[in-house]
């Protein structure tokens, strides 16, 4: 029987995980006595299991030519058509909303973007909170699966910077293992791996923040977001809790596992502390996290200490602890803020701190993790072909070393990251000439691009001067922002491979 329903299209399972997704916030809603939204959530979860029912029937003999075709075509659709059926109970849970503000939170959440049109924590049932962290969460889940399951062998996702397969194309050398099963067989055996695992860091998270003295439910709802790296919060971020520095620590190390593809290897071996060490991925972030910090610090040192004297060890510590924090929750595209993050802006004198933020996202957390952006390993390919090609305008006839896989990283890696790096600032410059047709500011403009393309919501927030708030955007903007945040989240690369004749074929 589960092996009937595990064969079934990819879609028509994530239909019916949503489905069944909808009974947790119906469930939390009974406990708290919420009948209202409790009935809400159950309605939706039968209505919608019983749709799922019917279509599993209808596609039950369905074989497609293409599978690996098939579940990125099932991918897009996820971030595209499932956020309509999930957004229903949103819609009839929340006072005066509507399908579209229910499908923008939908996407929003499942892309792990975060951005939300309900500033006010308190004009949304706390069922509601849960269901749009939960949703975020599971997205997350999904991208790590599909990273491995689906990108991989087609050499996508930032895995085509190390493999030896154009992009697009079935991967060979490092990845040929998962080329033996097809890829719903891959999809079974990464899920039932990862899941495990990332509901066991998810619950670790929990019980640290609640040990720390955060409430139980604020504290879950931080944990998802934490590993799915989307921000979202049922008390407006980290600083509406009551966990307070405790919380934010155990946060910042359960912040790493978005910096690395080796957190949910498939080979176990490269899990070990030597592998991390040795990961460009884990490194590059490590002198991004100590060197953007330690600048910001050290820029108006002695100004800050002789304009208060007596306070300043401890503005001191609060503003290195904000700088250190936010740079790494924005790098792995969280975009939790830092209750010290206004004493680190004061501190360092920057008129513009955020738009460091806006490097920070755009920069990213590794490959096939829940984190936006360009991703590290793209920019360390381009920057040790950099490196490189300064080297041979000193010593012409220097000979590179490191080995084939790095030779293979400062050529066709960077090659292939240069090409979506473009491709980035192309979706940056169109998506920003979009709004600007809207009426918006070219500040504004810019941050809301950077913001769904990263997948880093709460970057509207405080990456300009004035914060940017979704709900006074109107429908077309909103639309735009959608878009934004499904290619920033599937990437360009992949809705390219989409296109070419050769994956049609197979």
């Amino acid at each position: 029987m589960v092996a009937r329903l595990l064969s079934l299209p990819l879609f028509v399972i994530l239909m019916g995980a949503g489905a069944l997704a909808m009974l947790l916030p119906a469930l939390h809603a009974y406990i708290e006595s919420d009948m209202e939204t409790a009935r809400v959530f159950l309605l939706s979860g039968v209505i919608f299991l019983l749709l799922t029912l019917f279509v599993a029937v209808a596609t039950a003999d369905y074989s497609p030519a293409s599978t690996a075709l098939s579940h990125m075509i099932a991918l897009v659709a996820a971030f595209t058509i499932l956020p309509a059926m999930l957004a229903v109970p949103f819609m009839e849970a929340v006072p005066g909303a509507d399908f579209g503000d229910g499908y923008f939170e939908m996407v929003s959440a499942l892309t792990t973007t975060g951005a939300t049109l309900y500033d006010d924590p308190g004009s949304l049932p706390r069922a509601v909170h849960y269901w749009r962290a939960l949703v975020g969460w599971l997205g997350g889940f999904l991208m790590w699966v599909a990273a491995f399951a689906i990108l991989a062998p087609l050499s996508l996702g930032g895995f085509e910077v190390t493999s030896t397969s154009e992009a697009g194309q079935r991967a060979r050398g490092e990845f040929s293992f998962i080329q033996v099963a097809g890829p719903g067989d891959r999809l079974i055996k990464y899920a039932g791996r990862l899941f495990p695992v990332y509901t066991g860091l998810t619950v670790l998270l929990w019980l640290g923040l609640t040990i720390s003295g955060e409430n139980a439910f604020v504290a879950l709802c931080h944990a998802m977001s934490t590993l799915a790296t989307s921000g979202i919060s049922p008390v407006g971020g980290l600083s509406g809790g009551t966990a307070g520095i405790g919380g934010e620590v155990l946060v910042f190390f359960f912040m790493f596992f978005a910096i690395s593809h080796l957190t949910f290897a498939p080979d176990q071996s490269r899990r070990r502390l030597n592998a991390f060490l040795n990961d460009p991925e884990f490194r590059f972030a490590l002198v991004i996290i100590t060197v953007v910090p330690l600048l910001l610090f050290l820029r108006h040192w002695t100004g800050a200490l002789e304009q208060s004297p007596v306070s300043a060890p401890l503005t001191a510590l609060r503003a290195a602890w904000g700088s250190l924090f936010t740079v790494l929750s924005f790098l792995t595209t969280t975009g939790f803020e830092s209750v010290s993050w206004a004493d680190s802006a004061a501190w360092s004198g920057l008129q513009t701190p955020g738009l460091i933020l806006i490097g920070l996202c755009l920069v990213g957390g590794g490959v096939a993790t829940t984190a936006g952006g360009v991703k590290l390993m793209r920019v360390y390919a381009l920057y040790i072909h950099s490196r490189r090609e300064l080297d041979r305008l000193v010593h012409p006839s220097s000979v590179g070393n490191l080995g084939v896989q790095a030779r293979r990283i400062r050529r066709q890696g960077a090659y292939v990251s240069w090409v979506f790096f473009m491709l980035f600032t192309l979706s940056v410059a169109a998506i920003m000439s979009a709004l600007a047709l809207t009426g918006l500011s070219f500040e504004s403009s810019l941050v809301l691009t950077v913001s769904t393309l990263s997948t880093t919501g709460p970057l509207a927030d405080i990456g300009g001067e004035f914060a940017v708030k979704f709900a006074f955007l109107d429908d077309w903007t909103r639309g735009i922002l959608i878009i934004s945040m499904v290619l920033g989240r599937l990437e360009t690369l992949a809705f390219i491979a989409l296109l070419n004749p050769a994956l049609w074929r197979r």
